[in-house]
């Protein structure tokens, strides 16, 4: 008997060959290539840091100089947050203070409080009698032996009123019937002081912004400046790599980490200056505070807003350089 023959799988070949040549092309896969890309791009920025680690005196009056660019704006944004901080405990909280008539005694004065008291349009009422005022102005103004021999309290009684409806207009209209009544000898409202303060920031704010962008376009071009530079020093380089084969993104890589690590390091340096400003500056502020009775500490950038700074650094850098390298490339071809 005759074994009847076993048949084999079909295998499909895991590789072409070429027509004429021995050598055989394997496909590679989306995945491989995703992978190639980032371990070549890890690679290359290791590479520049070590390049530009490996010049520290250039490197460093780069960094410097993009760090100073940038810390400028960076100290008045954090000037302008703490004021705004400052202010924020009064922003929108409209106080109205009424200094009563001297000739109302105390039982009289503590009575038209109450009345007060009871209006629909008034959240909160604070009285302190003359007595109260002139021991207050003793222990923050420091001329108590002065106050000691005068012959009589020149201080009024005073209600501070605090209004249901905190809008500027409203306030003003309760100011001017408060002001209206006999028992009050003048009324002034506090908010003024604040909407001037306001009004101070919004320009410190506009001209903080005109001077980070004209600050960030200076820091584009120290960054594209040097990146030119650096592409003329290695213009025989780029022309073999050209030669061999490499293409445009493969000689635009290594420029564009360059610019990233000039900027990263510029706003290393911004974020250095201005932790070095608040430290100087702490002390004083602490005790200034200190003479008002508040708790107030000065504020930083915080965790997220730094690394906000640190990205946005490096993407100015990485930008700079990115404005300079296709258009520097184009110029340089093998003949």
């Amino acid at each position: 008997m005759s074994a009847t023959p076993t048949r084999k799988p079909r295998r499909s070949p895991p590789e072409q060959k070429t027509p004429g040549l021995g050598a055989s092309l394997a496909p590679i896969g989306l995945k491989e290539r995703w992978h190639g890309y980032w371990a070549n791009q890890r690679q290359v920025g290791k590479q520049t840091l070590q390049r530009l680690l490996g010049e520290p005196a250039s490197t460093a009056m780069t960094v410097l100089v993009i760090g100073i660019a940038l810390a400028l704006p960076l100290v008045m944004m954090v000037a302008l947050s703490n004021i705004e901080q400052l202010g924020r405990g009064w922003d929108g909280s409209a106080r109205i203070s009424l200094f009563l008539d001297k000739k109302l005694n105390d039982r009289d004065s503590e009575a038209f409080a109450s009345r007060l008291r009871q209006r629909p349009e008034i959240a909160a009422v604070d009285y302190r009698s003359s007595r109260q005022a002139l021991d207050e102005f003793r222990s923050l103004s420091g001329y108590g032996d002065v106050l000691n021999s005068l012959d009589s309290n020149p201080l009024p009684a005073v209600v501070l009123i605090t209004p249901k409806d905190k809008a500027p207009a409203q306030s003003r209209l309760l100011l001017t019937m408060l002001s209206a009544m006999p028992e009050v000898a003048q009324a002034k409202l506090d908010l003024e002081w604040v909407q001037r303060l306001q009004a101070m920031m919004d320009i410190g704010k506009r001209i903080t912004l005109a001077m980070a962008f004209l600050l960030v376009l200076g820091v584009l071009l120290v960054i594209g400046n040097t990146i030119k530079l650096a592409i003329e020093a290695r213009r025989d380089e780029i022309v073999v790599v050209k030669l061999v084969g490499g293409t445009d993104a493969f000689v635009r890589r290594p420029f564009l980490f360059t610019g990233f690590w000039y900027g990263f390091g510029g706003g290393l340096v911004a974020w250095l200056i201005l932790q070095i400003s608040l430290l100087l500056v702490a002390g004083p502020v602490s005790a200034l505070a200190g003479l008002y009775d508040s708790q107030y500490t000065l504020m930083g950038l915080g965790f997220g807003n730094t690394l906000m700074l640190w990205f946005t650094s490096g993407f100015l850098g990485w930008m700079g350089a990115f404005l300079v390298v296709g258009r520097q490339l184009k110029e340089i071809e093998p003949r």
